[in-house]
């Protein structure tokens, strides 16, 4: 990821919205400017890989921006996909303090009956009415995809399936899943189970950032249980070394499905790719997402939080201005050698006048390319300012009047 910094400049608001808003002037460009761009990089980029699914998105990490897809945002079956969000409840709850790594989870007989070995679905070997730790029975659901240690880990963490699917969706709600709906922690077909490959980016982007250490599980090839050694169903984790996770999925509704996650430098993309024909297919399509979206595509790192971006004239205050930034950090992902034609501009409100808290929305900076808006921000303060003494206050009034 080539990653710049757009220095901190002066922008002066207009007064031209009869709603009150001023379009800022354009930020001047970076003091340190990008690399020379390739050759290559004026050419247009070539569309993405023909991909065999039902649905498919490709999304860099960093921004959480949609490089390509198709039917992105289409209802399916997630599968096994869905024990990343099983994953993800349970390391949200052990962050809590509701259950800890070493924890006894009891493969019950409902979960060994429902996801055991006796069942057409994968299984990760725990015994029947013996208990593990609730680290080791998580591996034996993410790296072999345990259906019955999903249903184990569901009934430790919630008590019963249906109280934990309940956790899975106001999780999902939580980090903008706005097209899903869980109800099991294993993925096999049911009623009203659902997600979309968008928002399955949404949650793998979520797991990477918020829980490292539980991601990291993705990445390892084999586990043992027992007698039993299985391995890890994501075929990239063989053929390409950049690639750290993250999940399969497959029944006969859903189709071969694949979660994959890639890192290249500094660059990390995450591919989904749904409703595939083979298991060697959905790998062989991911591969080819992630290859073309590390060739064509770069991010930069506009401005960084909590750093001034604009100073900004405030009226009836102790102080004669605010200065404006984020306060999370902003970037952007653009075609390979595009920087130079980012447009970064400002909506603020006409007049400000104290009091003005720190962290108080003012207004919001844009991001334009080839006059498309690709990313945004609010704008706060970042600094108070309080509000001015008597004769401050009367002088701006009036020279507010005079000027109006």
């Amino acid at each position: 990821m080539k990653v710049r910094s757009i220095a901190a400049v002066a922008v002066a608001a207009v007064a031209t919205s009869v709603l009150g808003f001023a379009l800022a002037q354009t930020p001047a460009p970076a003091p340190a400017a990008p690399a020379p761009a390739a050759l290559s990089d004026a050419l247009p980029v070539p569309p993405p890989p023909q991909i065999q699914g039902k649905a498919w998105v490709l999304m860099d990490y960093a921004t959480g921006q949609v490089i390509a897809g198709d039917n992105e945002n289409e209802r399916v079956e997630p599968a096994s996909i869905t024990k990343v969000m099983t994953s993800y409840v349970v390391a949200a709850e052990m962050k809590a303090g509701k259950v800890k790594g070493d924890d006894q989870v009891m493969m019950s007989e409902h979960a060994w009956r429902e996801g055991g070995a006796g069942t057409e679905g994968s299984y990760s070997g725990f015994e029947v009415n013996k208990t593990a730790p609730l680290v080791e029975m998580e591996k034996g659901m993410v790296i072999q995809s345990g259906n019955d240690a999903a249903i184990a880990l569901a009934e430790h963490v919630a008590g019963s399936e249906d109280a934990f699917a309940a956790l899975m969706n106001a999780y999902a709600a939580r980090i903008g899943m706005k097209g899903s709906h869980f109800v099991n922690p294993h993925g096999l077909s049911a009623p009203d189970h659902y997600s979309t490959a968008h928002d399955l980016a949404i949650l793998g982007r979520a797991m990477v950032r918020d829980f490292p250490e539980a991601y990291s599980y993705n990445k390892i090839k084999e586990y043992t249980v027992g007698p039993i050694t299985q391995q890890n169903r994501n075929l990239l984790l063989w053929r390409d070394p950049s690639v750290d996770g993250i999940k399969t999925g497959h029944h006969s509704g859903a189709g071969y499905c694949l979660m994959a996650s890639a890192k290249r430098g500094d660059q990390r993309l995450i591919s989904v790719v749904m409703g595939s024909t083979s298991e060697n297919q959905r790998a062989v399509d991911s591969q080819a997402l992630l290859n073309w979206g590390f060739r064509f595509f770069e991010t930069h790192r506009l401005y960084d939080a909590g750093k001034a971006i604009s100073k900004q004239k405030v009226w009836k205050g102790a102080a004669e201005e605010v200065q404006l930034g984020v306060a999370q950090p902003l970037l952007v992902s653009t075609p390979r050698g595009k920087y130079a034609r980012l447009k970064p501009s400002m909506e603020l409100p006409k007049t400000l006048i104290a009091p003005i808290a720190k962290g108080q929305k003012i207004g919001v900076v844009k991001v334009s390319l080839d006059g498309k808006v690709v990313a945004q921000r609010p704008l706060v303060a970042l600094n108070a300012v309080e509000e001015g003494g008597f004769f401050k206050r009367m002088w701006d009034e009036l020279m507010m009047w005079w000027n109006s």
